[in-house]
């Protein structure tokens, strides 16, 4: 059976007016967030759009990958390239993957080399809460947020001893398991995590061995995945006003798929970000920090055939970074926020690039106001780097109180991108005159906050200049433009033992570069509509869900002529609680079996099952 996906589409703007979210309860909603200020910020009171889900959703929704849990949700677009562990792009409000900044625990995240941050090797079991936040970001972070912010904590210690378990099989030869304790004392605090999956996999991609089509192989096997993940975290308050944290996670994966002797077909891949941050709070008036953090990206290919394993090729990257932070209350409801962040890339490769590394600083400040119902944030950022010089981006944020839970708010911002080592450096095809790519954006939203309901309005444009596009020698130029504008809905409703979560985004993503042939196409692979309807009832210690996510169609190429049609999937869950710590949960994904793509020739998964048993200490 096929669900057409402007039905689903249909019944979720439907379901929106009555309903509507921030992605949690009402009575989440004073909870704080620190990726959209750099400083803790209720949801309700910030002036952008701001999604939090945490570790509780995660476990209910029985995700099976970061992919899983953020697909069809307000702003966010994938496609995905075979299946678990695949290459998975994001779209955020129709800005590329490489145009969204990725933090984990405050440190970015993201291959030097492509800019592509490699999110489908973070594995779900480690993570604790992510923050999402749609629209410009650079006027605090620099590069990388033009479509905005998503920081991914991971797990971290409840009060107490804490022990947490779970052991999953599916389809596929499906195998996952993962362990981890935390406790926290007086003045301190630790968590540790370990997490280890692997699965069969399918069949990646429908290519044959013609060129520009498919995988350009023709490989008609199962590709497989595996990870192994570790995450550590600690903390201890030396002093009642001084504390330091240090974190550490490793996932190491192997991924199988369709390739050649000169690309490979197997890959193994590893995924290292620490971290360390010194807080001081002498007073209520003065907050001190200071972080440092490092990622290292590592990527080696191998062609396997007939039992042989051939090395093909190393892609290491790293990134360095420091920053320091001076938060000032200086009046009842007034903040100033000054500082500053240092980063270096490092590129290590079977292929030499003319340049292997470069440095970029920035400052920045930020003030944010509450004037009874009024509130105001503006902040402004100079990055000088290395390569491009000197580049200034800024953000203006207002929010007003209507009174009755109805709040409206605008923002604008600039945004930029500076180009990738592969740009700049790459053998053959790189242009070390490249400037970056820059954006203005726009948003006004409304929201409405009731007892056990909720709804957010938001709308938005985006101009992007100077967009790296290849010109007919394949040389990559400042050479495109693009616009984009769209309008995102939300909602939240608690209604007779029932939540409901709903959520639809709609973006029409312009190819604006004058003269193209191309003007006025749709940006490749962005789908134009999207939506997911979440509802979960108990009933006592049974619980049982349902999501329903539609998205519609895109084109894999900037001429349009490749058209991929839109899709619909449901998926199925039920919880039992044994007792007060174990409870056994059971998933069907794509309960229909639907059969679609994301990329052009490359499969994903039909319909899926899956069974935990998983412990929780109380």
């Amino acid at each position: 059976m096929k669900l057409p996906y402007h039905t689903l589409s249909l019944a979720l703007a439907l379901a929106l007016p009555g309903l509507a979210s921030a992605e949690q309860a009402p009575t989440e909603l004073d909870d704080v967030v620190v990726t959209a200020t750099r400083t803790p910020v209720s949801i309700a009171d910030s002036v952008v759009p701001v999604q939090v889900i945490d570790r509780e959703q995660i476990d209910r929704s029985q995700a099976a990958s970061l992919l899983d849990l953020l697909r069809g949700r307000a702003g966010l677009d994938f496609v995905n390239q075979g299946g678990p562990g695949k290459i998975t792009s994001l779209f955020m409000r129709g800005s590329a993957s490489s145009q969204v900044l990725v933090l984990v625990d405050g440190v970015r995240i993201g291959a030097a080399s492509s800019g592509m941050p490699a999110l489908q090797d973070l594995p779900i079991d480690q993570i604790e809460r992510v923050e999402i936040v749609r629209g410009p970001r650079s006027s605090l972070y620099g590069s990388e947020a033009i479509g905005g912010v998503i920081q991914i904590f991971t797990r971290a210690a409840g009060q107490g001893l804490q022990q947490n378990l779970a052991l999953t099989a599916g389809s596929h030869n499906l195998r996952q398991a993962s362990a981890g304790f935390s406790n926290r004392g007086e003045r301190g605090w630790v968590s540790a995590q370990g997490a280890w999956q692997k699965t069969d996999g399918i069949n990646a991609c429908n290519g044959s061995a013609t060129l520009f089509q498919g995988c350009y192989v023709d490989e008609p096997d199962r590709d497989g995945y595996r990870n192994a993940s570790l995450n550590v975290r600690g903390g201890y308050a030396l002093s009642e006003t001084l504390g330091v944290e240090g974190h550490m996670l490793d996932a190491a994966s192997r991924n199988q798929y369709d390739g050649s002797i000169y690309s490979g077909n197997e890959a193994d891949n590893q995924q290292r970000v620490y971290g360390g941050k010194l807080r001081w709070a002498p007073g209520d008036a003065f907050r001190l920090s200071a972080q440092i953090g490092r990622n290292d990206d590592q990527a080696d290919s191998y062609y396997v055939q007939a039992g042989t394993r051939s090395f093909v090729s190393t892609f290491d990257t790293r990134r360095d970074t420091a920053s320091v932070q001076g938060d000032f209350l200086f009046a009842e409801g007034q903040q100033l926020s000054v500082g500053g962040d240092w980063q270096k890339d490092q590129v290590t490769s079977t292929t030499a690039y003319s340049i292997d590394n470069r440095d970029n600083t920035g400052v920045f400040a930020e003030y944010q106001g509450r004037f009874g119902a009024h509130s105001l944030q503006a902040s402004v950022r100079n990055d000088d780097n290395e390569q491009f010089g000197n580049h200034t981006t800024g953000s203006l944020g207002y929010g007003l109180a209507l009174g009755h839970g109805l709040r409206l708010t605008a923002s604008a911002g600039t945004g930029f991108k500076a180009p990738t080592f592969n740009d700049l450096y790459y053998p053959w095809s790189s242009n070390p005159a490249l400037k970056p790519e820059e954006s203005t954006s726009v948003n006004v939203g409304i929201a409405q906050y009731g007892e056990g309901w909720n709804w957010t309005f938001n709308a938005y444009e985006s101009r992007i200049d100077q967009l790296i596009a290849l010109d007919s020698t394949y040389t990559p130029y400042n050479i495109a433009k693009a616009r984009i504008r769209g309008a995102e809905l939300t909602g939240f409703a608690s209604l007779a033992g029932f939540d409901i979560n709903a959520q639809a985004s709609f973006t029409d993503p312009r190819d604006h570069t004058r003269g193209a042939a191309s003007h006025d196409n749709w940006l490749p692979r962005r789908a134009r509509s999207s939506g997911r309807l979440d509802v979960d009832r108990g009933f006592g210690p049974l619980r049982v869900g349902v999501t329903a996510s539609a998205t519609g169609h895109r084109f894999d190429n900037a001429a349009n002529t490749l058209r991929l049609a839109g899709y619909g999937t449901v998926d199925l869950r039920v919880e039992y609680t044994l007792n007060e710590a174990w409870s056994l949960q059971a998933r069907a994904a794509n309960v229909f079996d639907r059969a679609y793509e994301t990329v052009a020739w490359y499969n994903q998964p039909g319909r899926e099952y899956q069974l935990t048993l998983r412990y929780r200490s109380r």
